[in-house]
């Protein structure tokens, strides 16, 4: 399994627009974060984990020439503006796009997306296939078993997913005994750390590396990460030897 991180960065991104702090002003490319999403490939499925606003240009920026499912997490903007240019796969592929998310996300997705649902179909729209999903039962894509993880963003309920050996958990303040022994044995986890400052709905880096210690994978990255964090390279050398700071365009085998 082959994973791309295709953005590692919160709602606003870093850099975020008019800020002058150290991080939004850094050279370092590792400080640059969009919006956070990842590519899965495993043999020939390709599936991207939500479509922010800046899911063309990272698709463009990672070469994705094939998809074949999106899976959603939760509808907040930052992780489905972007379905519309799934277009471009339409076109390419000649069909729909398998679209993976519980009832919660659907109501949001044909919301903002009405065009796509109308039952007069205009030329262009994207054309999406939806497949209802719930934090309690494992579904297949093709042959792939994925199990959902059941989060709490704040009050909001939100889905990670785990698929074989790997698992990926975004936008988490709090997880239940029963949805973390859903994790148990994971080599490689994928956890979101905001900042290290306290925060209502988003785990802080000090509460995402304690959950690391409880999952006990033995590999995290941590993702969705604020210029609140600080610099990417000053921050790494803080953390345990198997834990690291996801970045833009990191690449990893599970």
């Amino acid at each position: 399994m082959k994973i791309t991180f295709l953005g590692t960065g919160t709602s606003q991104g870093v850099p975020v627009i008019a800020c002058s702090c150290n991080v939004c002003q850094s050279s370092n490319p590792q400080d640059k974060r969009l919006r956070s999403s990842i590519l899965i490939e495993i043999e020939d499925l390709r599936m991207v984990v939500d479509t922010g606003p800046d899911f063309r240009y990272q698709m463009l920026r990672a070469k994705v020439q094939k998809l074949d499912a999106v899976l959603f997490t939760h509808p907040h903007k930052d992780h489905i503006a972007g379905l519309d240019d799934v277009r471009a796969y339409n076109r390419l592929q000649g069909g729909a796009i398998d679209i993976y998310a519980d009832e919660y996300v659907q109501e949001a997705l044909k919301r903002e997306f009405y065009y796509a649902f109308q039952p007069q179909k205009y030329f262009g729209i994207p054309q999406l296939n939806l497949h209802e999903i719930n934090e309690s039962q494992s579904f297949y894509i093709k042959n792939i078993e994925i199990t959902p993880i059941l989060v709490f963003h704040y009050r909001m309920p939100v889905l990670g997913f785990r698929i074989e050996d790997f698992a990926y958990i975004t936008d988490a303040k709090t997880i239940s005994k029963e949805e973390k022994d859903k994790l148990r044995g994971v080599k490689t986890l994928v956890l979101n750390a905001l900042q290290k400052e306290s925060h209502i709905s988003h785990l802080t880096l000090s509460e995402a590396i304690e959950l690391a210690e409880e999952i006990g994978a033995e590999t995290t990255y941590f993702t969705h990460i604020s210029h609140n964090m600080g610099l990417h390279e000053e921050v790494s050398q803080e953390l345990p030897p198997q834990m690291h700071l996801a970045y833009d365009g990191l690449i990893i085998n599970s």
